[in-house]
Formats: C-alpha cells, structure tokens, sequence
C-alpha cells in the first residue's frame, strides 16, 4: 500500500522573469570547450569499441526484422526518392478523408520514387507490386483509360494505406494505453528489464477543448497503469510512468503568456502530479523548444516546491533534457540544485534533442547572436557524455536516465558508471524509443543487469505518424549511428569512433554561417533579439517606457514649393556622387538603424500601437533594406560596356531621374518609408519624402538618421500632411519626376490619374497596394499547421498588413475540424495593450479604421454566418480602438468583394476542382499573396503557377517576407511591380543611356590594325 501523503496545496505563485541560465547564443566553441573540460579524461576509448564490438557484431550477424527502424532506414534511406516518399505518405496519408485527394498524393510520391526493386520484406510483399502499377494506374501516368485507370488508382493507395499502417504499427506502442500495456507486456515476456514510459499524443496543444482532452487522456493513463501494476517493489523508478507535454496541456505555453501559464498550466499538472505520487508512478516533463526552457524551469521548480510539501518522499518526478543545447549542462546543475534546496530527487531523462533543424531555422530567422545548439553531431555526442558524467555526480539528487540508441555512447557511459562507483538499475537506467535501437539493446540486456526504459507513443495512427516523421528525420541521416548500423560497409570502429576525435577546432566552429552571415560574404544581417531571453528584453522594455512621441509640422503649400525647389537643384549633385560613395551612405544608414532598435521599437510602439515583435521585424526589416539596396545599386547599377562590332565601343550607364516623390503607409512607417527613401536616394534621385499622417514621428527620425549618416539635406526633405493636399501637391508639381507609393488601390488610382494628366515627361509610377489575399487549403494539410498559420497571417499585427490573409478556402472533408480549431484558437489570443509582451493583437491605427472595420464587422453578422471571435478582456477597456479578432463562412469566394483591412477573416468551403478555386481567386482581381497548404508537391507547384498572385507561400505562413529571400509585390489590382526587396527594384527608380563611340573615326581601327593581316 502506497505510504505517501498528501497535504493541502497552496495555489502557485508567479515568480518574476530572471535569467537562470548562461546566455543561450554562447559561441559553440566556448560550449564544446566547457563540455570536453567536464567530461574530464573519458575511459580509453579502445576499450569503449571493445565493450561494444559484440553487439554490433551481433546485431549485424541477426539483424532486426525488416520493419525496425534500421533496416527500413536501409532499404529506404531518407536521401533517397524512395524513402522521402515513405516518409511524406507515412506523414499525410491516413489523414486524408476523400479518395481522390489520397490518389492524388499517392501518385504525387509515390510517382517520383523506384520501389521495383525491393528485395523483400513485409514492405516488398505487401505493396510492391502495387506501387510499381501506380506509374500505369495512377493519375498522370501514361495513357489508361475507364474503369480499369479508377480501380488501379484505389487498388494502389489501399495498399500503400495497409503498409503505413503496420508502419504505425511499428513506431506507436498502442492506439489506446489498454493496447499499448498489453503490447508493454508482450515484449516484457521476450526482455523482463523493459520498463515504459508511456507518451499518450505527439502534437501540442492549439485551443482549450485540445488541453482538456490531451488532459483527460494523460489522467487515464496515469489511472490505468496504476490499476494495472499496483504498488511497486522499486518504487516510481522502478514502474512504469508516463510522459507530459506542457504544451499539450495549455495552448499558450510560452513565456509571453507567463502568468497564463502559472494561472492554468500548473493546476492541470499538478492534477496529473497528485494521480502518479498517490501511485508512486513516476511522470517525467518533456523537453520542449529552446525558447521555452528558462520558463520550463520556472515551471518545475514551481511543482517541485509543492511536492516537496506535498510528497516529500516522492521519486517519481522527472524532466528531460536535451544534450544538443549548447546550456545542456547548465540544466543539469540547474535541475540537480533544484532537488537540492528542496529535498527531492529527481528522474532525468537525457536526450540528443528533437528540434534541431527548427532551432537552427528559427536563430536563423530572428537574426540573433548565435546557435542555442550545437551544429556539428560530434559536439552534441561530446556534450551528452559531459551531461552523463555531471549526472552520475548527482546522482544523489538525480536518477539518471540515458536515451540513446548509439552503441558507443551505451558503452561509454556504462563505463563511466562503473568508474564512478553507480550501479545499473539502482543507480541509472538507459532509455530508447520504441521502434528504435530494438537489436543493440536485444544485447546490452542480455545479462539482466542493465534496465532499460522504452519511450512508447500510444494513440491513433493518423496522429501520430507526423509525430514518426520527426524521429525519422533525427535518426535517418547518414552520419547516424542508427542508419549507419544497418550498413554492413561502415566498420565497426569507425561506427563507434570517438566523438572527441570528430570535433571540430577553431574559434568559429559552426557548421553553418553565424546568423548574421547568413547572407554570405556581402550583406550582413540584420540584428534581431529573443524577447524570450530576459536580457535582450529589457532594453526594449525600458526604450517604451521613456519614449514620447515628438510632434511633427505639417508643411504649407509654400513648403512644398521651397521643398520641391530645393530637391529639384540638390538633384545635380547628389547624382553626381560616385555610386559607391551613395551606397556607402546608407550602408551606414543601416548599421546606425541597426544599432538603436530599441530607440526606433519604442517609438513604433508609442505612435503606430505595434506589438514588440512586429517592432523587432520592422526595424529588421528596415536595416535590411538599406544594406541590400547599397549592394544591390553597386552590383547592378555600374556602368556596362555592351558587345558590338570592331572599332565602336558601347557602354550602359543607369542614373536618377530626379526628385522622386516617396509615400508611404501608416502600417510599416518604418520598413516602408526607409525602403523607399533609400533605394531613391541610392539611385541618385532626391526625396520628397511623404509620410503616412498617422505616424510621422517614426518617419522624422529616420530622416534625422539618414542626415546622420551623410545624406545632405537638399538630398532628402520630410513633407507631412494630409495626403489630400501634401501627396496630391506632392504629386502634381511639375517636378516630379517619379511616384513611389504604398497604400490602397483606390489612392494608387487617383495617383495613376493625376500624372497622367500632366504635361511634361511621362512620369513613372512604382505603387504596392492591397489585396483580397487567400489561403487554398486541402485535405492532405496537418490541421495545426494550417491553424498556426491561419491565426499568424489574419490576425498579427491586427491585420493590418498588405499581405494579411482575408480569405481561407478549406477543403469540406477537413473543414469542420479546421474551423472549430481556429476558432479554440481565436479564442486563447490576447488583445489589448501593445507595449505588453502578453498581447498578440493591439489597437487598429485610428478612429477612421475602427470605424471602417466596426461597421463592415456589423454587416458580416447580419449576413454572413459567424465562426468565431475573440473575447475583450475586462482590462481591456483602458486601450482604445480594439478590434477583436473575428471570423465569418461564406458560401461563396466571389462574396468577398472588399478589402477589410484589420482582423476579419472569411472562410469558404471548396470540392471538387481544385484548379477551379484558383481561377476563381484570380477572378477577384487582386495578386499580392496566396497560400497553399497541401503535401502534394506537384500539386502546390501547378496551383502556383496558375496564379496570378505575386507572392506564393506553401506550407507556412503568408506574412514577413524578407528582404532579399523574399521580395515583395503584387500584380493586377495589388500593384504595378517590380518587387520591393528584390533584384529588379532599383532599375525603376534610374533612367538609362546608351552611349556608342566610333572608336575609328581618327584614323583608323588602331586596335585591329595592330593585329596584322
């Protein structure tokens, strides 16, 4: 009978933020370097490869059965066409509801790859003959007609459903924790020291009714192992367990949402905590993403600080930790000090890591300081020993538990147990992922000594196969030790070769550029900040708090005049200046901007309401555009000496055109405004520079910045105003020599008029205007990716973007799941104050637009059938012009007949034709942004291609192109082109001359003549 009590809990208290941990973007070199100095003198490694040559030669003498990890990474290696489409297929197919669209993806992958020549295997017997038809059967295959062609077709994808299923099969312990326990005790009776710890889903949360069910599912599984082992001789390290994700448990499990999560993620814990203490079961947390983990902590010592008054004499409460951070061993201290002051031990599951490749991306894409992981494989196989050996110090304190499926690591850190005086199960337990690793530890447990604990995924198979994929990608590279046991070729020594040998020497080690050299040897990258990092929040948050709003005059008609007059003969010697010399000033331009973001973040939120990251993103954004238009004019923008015929020389020069008049919108009053006052002034044009009326201040400041940096200022001249009588005189004067404009398309169009209308040259007009932007979504997209992207593309920054989603067309067979998560997803977004790291969506920009939004929001409620919106706070009251964001169902695209330019989203239902939802997005005349989320690769490319649509974005999100990887703009009603942010941008703001010189007039072709005959 479990002895264990329980005292009343006290509700938790919200620690406040403070930084735990070393910096997170440490140099990889000073990471690797404290981790081989705590590793200390590892035993020999020869003696490592001895230990566990038997089990490699074992392993390679019976090799597993063909559906083990190993031997399918063998037949069907990520690398090549045959395993990426069993991948993709193992991803999507099971989800998809129609027929057709599981033919279409079925030939989609299955037409690239060559599954001919398989040489058996359950894989080989149960569908090879059947794939190798679908090049014959399947749609877009050669010439087959009638019924024949449609019973082919489905003949195939049943066959292939049957094979991802036993692929699930494989990977997912049970679909139910009754099924997963009786398989737990099949393999029991094969290997008695197999523990488990049951994972009961492989996605995290996105709205409320996802928590609780995820919630009601842990608890019964807790209750069901309880029930089904009893009371434990071992105790909770010795029993199996179950593992919790923190995000599956609360949708917003982030550290913006910090007293959200101690409010309503810790209760749900601890609910979960109380079941497996009254049980003695162990429940370990699992690791989550970098940006997560000083919060993590936060959250478990909160937890730790209750069960120590709690269940003081508990041992079952773990957490993971990943091996691949470059703070990995900063953890572990962390978690051991932890047990420490409260007087627990803990269970610690070491792991490599889950999220390599979106950490990598995600630094990468935030333009921070470094790497939160290591790049290289070595290092991270350094750094999980340097953490087993500080765990096995702790062990005290900590029971440590080793996943790893690498037969080198096994062996080395059994080694380092034995040195360290740990005993195997008592001390220590190794871990591997069921479905993984099943030869290798066939032989490590063959003595009975060694525990081992599986980490068994339990639940339905189409929802967790995208769970497989991930695990695939860890461990199907080729540098794996999983992928490169099965391979007979690879010899054991070098199989098991030390990681210490493979390290990488050097100051900078990174496998990649730095995230500042992204871009290679020329630009560099703009500077961005984690607002998850404490220390690189603060300077922000206190920029906010200090910054005042100066005011701006708004220039008379005589300004405009002086002003015009002014730039109009600056023009002569700022186009005279070398190229390299303009580019060279606002090169500098960016590196001053680049320097004060939080000056210029402070400010964007104070005047235009932005929330911190889209402040972070602009400014960004705006440093980008300075340095990639100063690179851009050089390489481009250079005189050209032409081909032609003997005795001539031709040569193509680019230059201003004069002043340009330069408008720019409220929405990116900085991005926009830098991007096209800069590639103006680089050009060798002069600036009219017309700020929105809504944020003039942003713009002044980046004038005084520019003047800073060298533009003179008879180069560039701020004229605020209303655009009825600043833009328009602006526009009309006769001076004008160029229009560069962002805004609505009504305005491009008065614009269009007006210089039309004048007398003079023929004057250029550059304008970027709106767009009914729509989403095609069908049935083969994972829900929560459609979701994630859905809610970041219609709602962020209060929809108030160019490229905003407007209208989501969802496929009927996935519609109804796809709205009601959207729709718990709207309803956990926080609206409200911008200066506030919590809120996700501010105010609109103005009276006007809350007016415009309300009363189109009013419209669509007594006319359209309403999905979804979120609430207002009660503390929200004290932030004016709050829209909430909403949703509405349409029955038809064409009902969209306007731009709402703020946080109002349309959805439409589509079957059938998939080509036809394109045409009938194209008929709406718009083409500024269109996604596409589907897994049907030759499906995403056709659609694309069809559309008329400027930027097409597939399997992401719609919003945040980037300078240079990116570039920006629309056609047909969404703007004239070329694209900002892009190679052809600057060529718009030059005129051209050709030059041609009859270099044999005097004289002669000295040149040819020189020659000889």
């Amino acid at each position: 009978m479990n002895t264990l009590t329980a005292t009343a809990p006290a509700s938790f208290s919200v620690p406040a933020p403070h930084q735990r941990l070393p910096f997170a973007y440490l140099p990889e070199a000073q990471a690797l370097a404290a981790a081989r100095a705590r590793l200390g003198a590892v035993t020999e490694w020869s003696a490592v490869i001895e230990h566990a040559r038997p089990w490699i030669r074992a392993v390679r003498e019976k090799p597993a059965p063909f559906w083990a990890m190993e031997s399918l990474l063998k037949e069907y290696p990520i690398s090549s066409a045959e395993g990426l489409a069993l991948m993709r297929l193992a991803e999507a197919l099971l989800r998809v509801p129609d027929v057709e669209t599981a033919v279409a993806l079925t030939a989609d992958q299955l037409g690239r790859a060559d599954f001919d020549q398989t040489d058996g295997g359950v894989w080989a017997g149960l569908s090879a003959s059947a794939i190798a038809m679908s090049k014959k059967f399947l749609p877009g295959a050669e010439e087959e007609a009638g019924l024949l062609k449609r019973l082919g077709a489905r003949t195939v994808v049943a066959a292939t459903v049957r094979a991802i299923q036993l692929l699930g099969r494989q990977f997912v312990l049970g679909r139910t924790i009754g099924e997963a326990m009786s398989e737990a005790a099949s393999q029991r009776k094969a290997l008695s020291n197999l523990r488990f710890s049951y994972d009961m889903l492989g996605e995290g949360a996105r709205t409320e009714d996802d928590a609780r069910r995820y919630l009601a599912s842990y608890a019964n599984a807790i209750k069901t192992i309880a029930v089904a082992q009893g009371t434990h001789t071992r105790g909770p390290e010795g029993a199996d367990g179950i593992s919790i994700k923190l995000s599956a448990l609360f949708s917003r499990y982030e550290d913006a949402q910090r007293e959200r999560v101690f409010a309503e993620l810790l209760p749900r814990v601890w609910s979960l905590i109380e079941q497996a203490a009254t049980a003695n079961l162990n429940l370990t947390i699992d690791a989550e993403e970098v940006d997560r983990l000083e919060l993590s902590l936060d959250v478990f010592e909160a937890l730790a600080a209750r069960i120590s008054r709690s269940y003081p004499h508990w041992r079952g409460f773990g957490l993971a930790v990943q091996a691949y951070q470059t703070r990995a061993l900063a953890v572990v201290d962390e978690v051991a000090r932890i047990a420490r002051e409260h007087g627990l031990r803990f269970m610690v599951r070491l792991v490599k890591g889950a999220y390599w490749d979106g950490e990598i991306k995600r630094a990468q894409e935030l333009g921070l300081a470094g790497y939160p992981v290591y790049t290289h494989k070595p290092h991270t196989d350094v750094s999980y020993l340097a953490c087993a050996q500080a765990l096995l110090g702790h062990r005290k304190v900590i029971y440590p538990q080793f996943a790893t499926h690498n037969a080198g690591t096994i062996s080395a850190i059994t080694r380092m147990a034995a040195q360290a005086g740990a005993e195997p199960d008592k001390d220590y337990e190794m871990q591997r992922l069921h479905g993984m690793g099943d030869g290798i530890y066939r032989e490590v447990l063959a003595d009975g000594h060694m525990a081992c604990r599986v980490y068994a995924p339990v639940g339905e198979h189409r929802d967790l196969l995208a769970y497989l994929v991930r695990r695939l990608l860890e461990n199907g590279a080729n540098s794996s030790f999983v992928h490169q046991l099965a391979d007979e070729q690879v010899p054991t020594d070098e199989l098991l070769s030390s990681p210490l040998d493979a390290c990488v020497a050097g100051e900078h080690i990174e496998a990649f550029p730095l995230p500042h050299a992204l871009y290679g040897e020329g630009r560099r990258n703009s500077t961005g900040a984690d607002l998850t990092c404490l220390v690189q929040r603060r300077p922000l948050d206190e920029a906010i708090a200090k910054t005042h709003v100066p005011p701006v005059p708004e220039a008379s008609t005589a300004q405009i005049e002086l002003a015009m007059g002014t730039l109009h003969t600056g023009f002569e010697a700022w186009s005279a200046r070398p190229l390299a010399e303009r580019a060279a000033i606002i090169r500098k331009a960016g590196d001053l901007l680049d320097a004060r973001l939080a000056e210029f973040c402070g400010l964007l939120v104070k005047e235009a309401h932005k929330t911190l990251g889209d402040c972070v993103a602009e400014v960004r954004e705006a440093v980008d555009f300075c340095r990639y238009y100063a690179d851009q004019a050089e390489q481009r923008l250079a005189e050209q000496t032409l081909p032609g015929p003997t005795g001539e020389s031709n040569t193509l020069r680019l230059h201003g055109r004069g002043v340009f008049v330069c408008i720019s919108p409220w929405n990116f009053p900085l991005a926009i405004f830098a991007g096209q006052v800069v590639a103006a002034l680089v050009t060798g044009n002069t600036v009219a520079a017309k700020p929105a009326e809504q944020t003039p201040a942003v713009a002044q400041r980046m004038v005084e910045l520019l003047r800073e940096a060298g533009v003179p200022e008879d180069a560039l001249i701020l004229l605020h105003g209303p655009g009825e009588t600043v833009g328009a005189g602006l526009v009309a004067d006769a001076r004008t020599a160029g229009v560069c404009f962002t805004g609505s398309t009504q305005v491009a169009r008065l614009i269009n008029r007006a210089l039309a209308q004048k007398d003079g040259p023929i004057v250029p007009l550059i304008a970027e205007t709106g767009g009914l932007n729509a989403m095609l979504v069908d049935s083969t997209a994972l829900p929560e990716q459609v979701v994630d992207a859905v809610v970041q593309s219609a709602f962020r920054s209060a929809g108030q973007r160019c490229s905003a989603l407007r209208l989501l067309c969802v496929h009927e067979g996935i519609a109804d799941g796809v709205i009601e998560m959207i729709k718990g997803a709207m309803a956990e977004l926080s609206v409200g104050d911008p200066a506030l790291l919590a809120t996700d969506v501010g105010p609109v920009i103005d009276d006007e637009a809350f007016t415009g939004i309300s009363r189109h929001v009013e419209r669509l409620r007594r006319e359209a059938k309403l999905l979804g919106e979120t609430a207002l706070s009660a503390g929200s009251a004290a932030v004016p012009r709050l829209v909430a964001p909403i949703a509405f169902e349409l029955p038809r695209i064409s009902d969209l007949r306007q731009e709402i330019f703020g946080p109002v989203l349309h959805v439409v239902r589509w079957s059938g034709d998939v080509d036809a939802v394109v045409r009938e997005i194209n008929a709406l005349g718009y083409g500024l942004t269109f996604g596409i989320q589907t897994r049907i690769d030759s499906r995403a490319a056709r659609l694309a291609h069809q559309a008329r649509i400027g930027n097409v974005y597939v399997n992401r999100n719609m919003i945040g192109a980037v300078v240079g990887v990116q570039p920006f703009g629309g056609e047909g009603l969404s703007g004239t082109g070329p694209k900002a942010g892009g190679p052809h941008y600057l060529y718009r703001f030059c005129a051209e001359q050709t030059v041609t010189i009859n270099t044999a007039a005097a004289g002669g072709n000295a040149t040819l003549l020189a020659g000889g005959h």
